[in-house]
């Protein structure tokens, strides 16, 4: 609600609202809380208005103005922090507080206040989001028909040149009107919109380069020998945890909300990676079993067919000089013939000629099938997680810059 200062002020000879013109200096903002979505903050506050009740004579100008400090003695705006949750005077060494009374009756009231506001936020982009924190004010208990407050014309809010928060920037500031309506009439208000937006770099630091060393480092069983399994397990099961770890590590510091936020998407992502790998080595010992396996059944195969070619009408002599046929069984035993048939089997399969195919003469260097799929993984990997973290900063990125326009 725009109200033009010098229509108001004649109104006010008719008995019409008192005007307040209203303007802050904010001093300092001590924290800004992610988890309670609050904020702190330090600010002079300053209103005017005029009490016609108050002129006195200024004895031709030698008289600037009256000073008080207790505000009892004159009449108060009824004004309030409509999102406060606490609040606070300074009193040290004395009141950080006056009330200047001018001739003409305008009065000035000042005071050093500290509060805590409540500040609701949309975590959607974390940590590439940016805050919008409101300071409001408004009447208590006297309508727009008795009392309007209005914001002092030039600079309403000031802010103190070297402020510095820890995790945020603030870019700008707005002022604005809330008036609010209700069954008992309508109540002036005012509000200041804080833009902070949230320095990304601690979090590249903290939570997005550790990452991605954990994935890499995960990666590392890739290159290991399939025998070694220790090695392998403790690797794949330590960054795991690692990871875990420092997923409920950043959880614990942001409130429980019901949507899904950027780092969670990373954290999940990087999750999967890690646990990937480590089913990558189960698949790989089994596969190594089973190629140890087919590597027994091809020796027993050569065995059989060494014993199927000796002369069966070797003679072997007793030792009492008799003469012995060994002969060979008529019947085979059906296990030894389909072993025989399934090894045979196997290595027309693998006698077969490739086709002309790269990707499959290069995979025909290794013989076995677990290092064919750690040389997969190697691949794999690497460029899915590339992907990946090409669509997550594009994307988030993308929303980041259309959200501020």
């Amino acid at each position: 609600m725009c109200v033009n200062i010098e229509y108001a002020l004649d109104l006010q000879l008719f008995d019409g609202p008192t005007i307040v013109n209203v303007n802050i200096f904010l001093r300092s903002i001590s924290k800004i809380d992610d988890y309670k979505m609050e904020y702190s903050v330090q600010l002079t506050f300053r209103e005017q208005w005029l009490d016609e009740r108050l002129k006195f004579n200024d004895f031709g100008g030698r008289l600037k103005y009256l000073t008080l400090t207790e505000s009892t003695r004159v009449w108060m705006p009824d004004l309030f922090f409509s999102n406060e949750k606490e609040g606070h005077f300074h009193e040290i060494i004395m009141p950080n507080v006056y009330i200047r009374i001018f001739p003409h009756g305008s009065v000035l009231y000042s005071i050093r206040i500290s509060l805590t506001l409540s500040c609701p936020m949309n975590l959607k982009l974390y940590p590439l989001d940016r805050q919008t924190c409101s300071l409001r004010m408004a009447s208590y208990g006297w309508t727009t028909d008795d009392l309007v407050f209005v914001w002092k014309e030039g600079d309403p809010v000031q802010v103190v040149k070297n402020l510095h928060l820890p995790r945020f920037t603030l870019e700008k500031y707005l002022t604005d009107y809330c008036n609010s309506k209700t069954n008992t009439g309508e109540y002036s208000c005012l509000k200041v919109d804080l833009l902070f937006k949230r320095e990304f770099s601690y979090y590249l630091i903290q939570i997005y380069i550790p990452c991605c060393m954990l994935v890499i480092v995960s990666w590392v069983s890739f290159w290991l020998d399939q025998s070694a399994v220790p090695a392998r397990v403790s690797l794949g099961v330590t960054t795991l945890l690692t990871m875990a770890t420092q997923t409920s590590g950043i959880n614990a510091s942001l409130p429980p909300v019901s949507y899904t936020k950027a780092i969670d998407v990373w954290t999940g992502v990087c999750l999967t990676f890690v646990f990937g790998a480590l089913l990558e080595f189960a698949l790989v010992n089994y596969a190594s079993r089973s190629d140890m396996h087919r590597e027994n059944m091809k020796k027993k195969y050569r065995e059989i067919e060494h014993s199927s070619s000796v002369d069966p009408s070797t003679e072997l002599l007793e030792p009492d000089g008799s003469t012995n046929f060994q002969m060979k069984p008529l019947v085979r035993h059906t296990e030894d013939s389909m072993t025989m048939d399934k090894v045979r089997q196997c290595e027309v399969h693998m006698m077969q000629p490739p086709k002309k195919n790269c990707c499959r003469s290069w995979l025909s260097k290794f013989p076995t099938r677990s290092k064919r799929i750690d040389v997969i993984s190697r691949i794999t990997f690497p460029l899915v997680f590339a992907l990946f973290n090409l669509a997550y900063w594009s994307t988030y990125l993308f929303r980041e810059e259309a959200e501020n326009e």
